[in-house]
């Protein structure tokens, strides 16, 4: 293994975290290539049997870059009433694994991911986890996600709402 390469990757994603957390999402979309597919599928319970339990066909969510930025513009907005006052998030990225390197500057990484969310003075806290599989793609001299597909563990989301970028 590339040592400088995981390195370089690991720290890449961390930056990403740090960006969301920060509510920095007009860098965080800078990271992201013109032509992103950023998805989160469905999961079901379903008995081994009858084959895998991520239903491709329904997401929760499907994003382009321009539903993206749509998406953090209007979070600047009043009608953005769930995200005012901002929610406090962590993103927390672990179990990276690089694991195809192409020639065309493209890779692939699988990363798991603990997502939690406290707002105002609720006691409680939102959290959703699971799995991500991404393509980044060196752009420039730098790295930018090209395809996020998040694999959440959950059956059943325990958070309000999804307006979250993970």
């Amino acid at each position: 293994m590339n040592t400088d390469l995981y390195y370089e990757i690991t720290q890449f994603y961390y930056r990403e975290a740090y960006l969301l957390d920060a509510r920095k999402f007009e860098e965080w979309l800078e990271i992201l290539t013109d032509d992103i597919r950023y998805r989160m599928p469905l999961r079901a319970t379903r008995e081994k049997k009858d084959g895998s339990n991520i239903v491709e066909a329904m997401t929760f969510f499907e994003e382009t870059k321009t539903s993206l930025t749509t998406r953090v513009k209007r979070l600047g907005t009043s009608s953005a009433w769930a995200e005012d006052p901002a929610p406090r998030t962590r993103h927390f990225i672990t179990n990276i694994l690089l694991e195809t390197v192409s020639e065309d500057d493209k890779l692939t990484v699988r990363s798991h991911f603990l997502f939690k969310r406290s707002r105002a003075q609720d006691v409680g806290t939102e959290e959703l986890f699971g799995e991500r599989l991404d393509v980044l793609q060196k752009s420039g001299g730098t790295w930018k996600i090209a395809s996020r597909t998040i694999y959440p563990d959950q059956t059943v989301l325990s958070v309000m709402n999804l307006s979250m970028f993970l």
